[in-house]
């Protein structure tokens, strides 16, 4: 599988924030409310948020490094950089998740020639911490969200 990365632009953006996941996995939802604001996130440079596409160009992933994968809550003060990603919901499940993490660390370390790699998942996401740990990610500590009391995970990762 090839995977094209790109700086997010717009268009694809509000593809992303398009995305709607069933339950459990709706807390990644977007909130709807306020398109306007996300985008702003999104296309904020200093967010590094990226698209990435297969092959014909479809956008099948997002991901971001640096402070705005982070939960409000978590243990960050370790030398890490922080990844977030998101697959697109059709492609969910599908037992592919590991591709899509190894091109995500691959990209992350030619881009930013991190020492270490951090990424947080809420703890009922069994299928993404399994691929997590499979991609040679160790479990840090687990913490409750600030404003709403969900459990996370931070794992990391040595390059």
């Amino acid at each position: 599988m090839i995977l094209l990365f790109q700086p997010m632009n717009e268009e694809n953006a509000r593809f992303v924030l398009s995305w709607r996941y069933e339950a459990p996995y709706d807390i990644y939802n977007p909130d709807s409310d306020d398109v306007s604001e996300d985008l702003k996130i999104f296309l904020d440079p200093k967010n590094a948020y990226y698209s990435m596409t297969d092959e014909q160009g479809n956008v099948v992933a997002y991901c971001c490094f640096g402070p705005e994968a982070r939960v409000k809550g978590g243990d960050y003060r370790s030398d890490a950089l922080d990844v977030g990603m998101g697959l697109r919901p059709d492609l969910t499940g599908k037992g592919n998740g590991l591709s899509y993490v190894k091109a995500v660390i691959d990209f992350g370390r030619r881009t930013f020639s991190p020492s270490a790699m951090r990424v947080t998942v809420a703890a009922f996401n069994t299928r993404a911490l399994r691929v997590c740990e499979k991609a040679g990610f160790e479990v840090k500590h687990v913490f409750r969200r600030e404003d709403d009391g969900e459990r996370f995970v931070v794992l990391e990762r040595m390059m």
